[in-house]
């Protein structure tokens, strides 16, 4: 049986790194091979398209580049490592994908919802994931995260809290227009209660995984 794709989108901060490697120990746990990744990123090549996008200043790509270079990192992303795994019957997890892109370039860059779909019907065709948790946060809160966490600032996070306000309605609006993919918790909460909120959303889009799932500290 092919594998199943499961996408974590949100914007900065809301912890979604943390909470996919849980996930994949539960569900590697309940005895399904499951593959980590990330977007963007993956692959070597996609991989040295992410030190382009996430490094300099935030002026240096325009939105419209932006867009391009993730989605030369995607198209990478899926053909040699998601389409292999899910033929393989291996379940992926991946850190962003192409609502990102969405919300990011066509929303907060201003592109526009037809110029991202387009570029995605052109690259990727009607491939997209079977469900996409969704981590709900205040951008205050997640920037404060950001501050904290010792990591080096991205172009992104580098962004005004207006821009991050923004990402956030973009986010909702995606999820609001595909309802039947998306799952929206919220990612204010405690670790353990999140994690909690992605087992349940799992186990109600695969009742079969119900009681199956432990926690996967």
């Amino acid at each position: 049986m092919r594998g199943q794709f499961i996408t974590f989108e949100g914007g900065e901060g809301a912890g979604k790194t943390t909470q996919a490697e849980r996930l994949a120990k539960a569900l590697n746990n309940a005895g399904i091979e499951t593959l980590l990744t990330r977007e963007p990123g993956g692959t070597f090549g996609a991989e040295a398209i992410r030190d382009l996008v996430l490094s300099g200043t935030s002026e240096r790509w325009s939105g419209l580049t932006e867009l391009l270079l993730m989605y030369a990192a995607r198209l990478d992303h899926v053909e040699k490592l998601i389409e292999p795994a899910l033929d393989r019957g291996v379940w992926v997890i991946s850190d962003r994908f192409t609502d990102s892109s969405m919300a990011y370039q066509g929303y907060a860059r201003g592109l526009g919802k037809d110029r991202v779909e387009a570029v995605h019907k052109a690259v990727l065709d009607d491939f997209e994931p079977d469900i996409t948790i969704l981590f709900d946060m205040d951008p205050v809160m997640a920037m404060k995260r950001v501050e904290t966490r010792g990591e080096e600032i991205s172009r992104f996070d580098a962004e005004s809290i207006e821009f991050h306000k923004v990402l956030r309605d973009a986010f909702h609006h995606i999820a609001e227009k595909n309802s039947d993919r998306f799952r929206t918790i919220n990612a204010d909460a405690s670790r353990d209660a999140v994690h909690t909120q992605i087992l349940f959303a799992i186990t109600q889009k695969y009742p079969d995984l119900a009681g199956q799932l432990t926690d996967g500290a």
